[in-house]
């Protein structure tokens, strides 16, 4: 499997993060999902604060910080684990491609691009009742409910499939974050 990802790949899976990360905020109007304790998006909250300290790159900004606290959240969820590498989890995808992807989203902000123009339709930050909508239109994969997370139930995959398949895996919604993930190989 390439760890080699092209540059569509990597704004799919970061749209599918960047939407998975805001949905999953606790604050907001209307209230989302609370698996992590963050209000960093929303005008009404922490992006209110990114506007006024950077308001040419602010929505990147708050993303990027949101996108943190869900990778922190997924980090301390995969150390439940028995072979925490050799998974893939929508926030981990070895270090490789995860910076990659850090270094794609550092593009966008440096170039000021608008999100939504850049990372296509699974690209629903800020867009009420538009995230289960999104992830049930995603391929459904099967999943077995282990006491660490959802493992799905597939072959490796390329990293941009592999990134819709673990979003859709977290349906049914739950209360926690549910830690889709999947086996691959960490080499």
């Amino acid at each position: 499997m390439s760890r080699d990802v092209t540059t569509d790949n990597l704004d799919t899976i970061l749209a599918l993060q960047l939407s998975v990360a805001w949905a999953g905020e606790a604050a907001g109007d209307p209230p989302r999902l609370g698996w992590w304790k963050t209000d960093l998006v929303d005008p009404e909250g922490g992006g209110d604060l990114f506007a006024r300290l950077t308001p040419k790159t602010a929505a990147w900004a708050s993303l990027n910080l949101v996108r943190e606290a869900a990778r922190r959240v997924d980090e301390a969820a995969r150390a439940n684990i028995a072979r925490p590498d050799g998974v893939w989890t929508l926030f981990h995808f070895g270090f490789a491609i995860d910076e990659q992807l850090a270094d794609r989203l550092a593009w966008h902000r440096t170039h000021q691009h608008v999100p939504a123009d850049v990372l296509g339709p699974h690209c629903i930050v800020g867009k009420a009742g538009a995230f289960e909508k999104m992830i049930a239109a995603l391929p459904r994969p099967k999943v077995e409910v282990t006491p660490s997370g959802r493992k799905i139930l597939a072959k490796a995959a390329p990293a941009a499939e592999a990134a819709a398949l673990l979003a859709a895996a977290l349906l049914p919604l739950a209360l926690a974050y549910p830690l889709p993930f999947l086996e691959v190989d960490a080499r």
